[in-house]
């Protein structure tokens, strides 16, 4: 396998540089500890509006921007372009508290451009002392900062399908199954939003089989995520409900704090929601979904694995390879972060390696369907 695209040593060994934006000087200055007790990052600006935030943008480069929803003068989702103007492949992470109001403008910044999201604890209190909050700031920080050096993309579709070739060569990869595929899964983290509205908005409507989805995304936001995945694909879309029979042509999406599972009955398939241990440091997880899928239709069972990061979705993946299903991934030019394909990728367990735009003309053949 080839080497991933590198940055010059002396810019990769600095810390990355981070601007906080954020209408209260005691989250700040908190967020500021959190980010600065880890020497690999760097404050290099801090703002009170995002009118601030563009101004400073313009003079003091970042690599990514911790930036704030609800502020006077320019909110979040506002400053949101006037700062990917200034510095387009600056790294944006909106940090939102878990309202439902909030939740939906986190999705319309994600559509906008930005890279990813943190949900934000309500008090200062809870953000200086909530572990789970600081693991995730540091982890996204990190990973988005180094995207951004290289150069990643934003997990728009690539201009250039036939890379697709390209990206699976460099891998062992499996043969798929035989048996069309009577179920499609998919895994995603960062930039997962924007991959699955591309790619189930390429799947057609003809596409029939039930698709589930897990999304590393808190209560509130998964519900908002289905419903605007059932405006941009124009198919329906929810939640899963436990004990739902699954049903063609509907996508599912796992609950937030629930694992979501499968069982057969004597009706078909039905949605099992869980709330075992987190996987990955994560509820939903991957893994418990691709094995549920593996257990119930064996030969018959589809994963997809999109852009995030960690490696949630490989061990599953394994169980679904093992049953004689399939998996496929995105490639690294087109996510945002390549750590959950990447890993699956480099474990063997991938029947192809594809550009964001492949992947549904792909799916589609593994269906028996045509493509354009």
């Amino acid at each position: 396998m080839s080497a991933p695209a590198t940055v010059p040593i002396a810019r990769a060994a600095a810390p990355y540089r981070v601007m906080l934006c954020d209408d209260s000087a005691v989250v700040r200055g908190i967020i500021r500890r959190i980010l600065e007790a880890d020497p690999n990052v760097k404050i290099v600006a801090t703002a009170a509006n995002g009118a601030i935030a563009v101004e400073l943008l313009r003079h003091t480069p970042a690599d990514v921007v911790v930036l704030d929803i609800e502020m006077p003068v320019l909110d979040g989702l506002a400053a949101l372009p006037r700062l990917l103007a200034v510095q387009p492949r600056v790294k944006i992470i909106m940090a939102s508290t878990l309202t439902v109001r909030n939740a939906a403008i986190t999705m319309r910044a994600l559509a906008a451009g930005a890279a990813d999201y943190i949900a934000k604890p309500t008090t200062a209190t809870e953000i200086s002392s909530a572990g789970d909050f600081r693991r995730e700031l540091l982890e996204k920080v990190k990973a988005l900062g180094a995207a951004a050096r290289t150069g990643a993309s934003t997990g728009e579709i690539s201009p250039h399908p036939a890379h697709g070739k390209a990206s699976s060569a460099l891998f062992a990869l499996c043969r798929p199954s035989s048996a069309p595929p009577r179920v499609l899964a998919i895994g995603s983290s960062t930039g997962g939003p924007q991959a699955l509205f591309t790619l189930l908005s390429a799947l057609r409507p003809d596409f029939a089989l039930p698709i589930l989805i897990t999304q590393h995304m808190p209560k509130t936001f998964t519900g908002i995520l289905a419903d605007h995945l059932a405006t941009a694909c124009g198919r329906p879309a929810r939640e899963g409900q436990d004990d739902e029979r699954i049903q063609p042509g509907r996508i599912y999406v796992a609950p937030g704090d629930y694992h979501m599972e499968l069982a057969r009955r004597e009706d078909g398939v039905a949605i099992r929601l869980s709330k075992g241990p987190p996987e990955n440091y994560c509820r939903p997880s991957v893994d418990p979904m691709f094995r549920a899928v593996a257990a119930v239709y064996g030969e018959a069972a589809l994963g997809c694995i999109l852009t995030g990061m960690g490696q949630d979705g490989r061990l599953g993946g394994q169980a679904v390879i093992a049953a004689g299903g399939t998996i496929i991934a995105q490639d690294e030019a087109s996510s945002v972060v390549w750590g959950m394909p990447g890993a699956a990728a480099t474990a063997g367990i991938c029947s192809a390696v594809l550009p964001l735009a492949d992947l549904a003309p792909r799916i589609r053949k593994l269906a028996g369907l045509r493509t354009p």
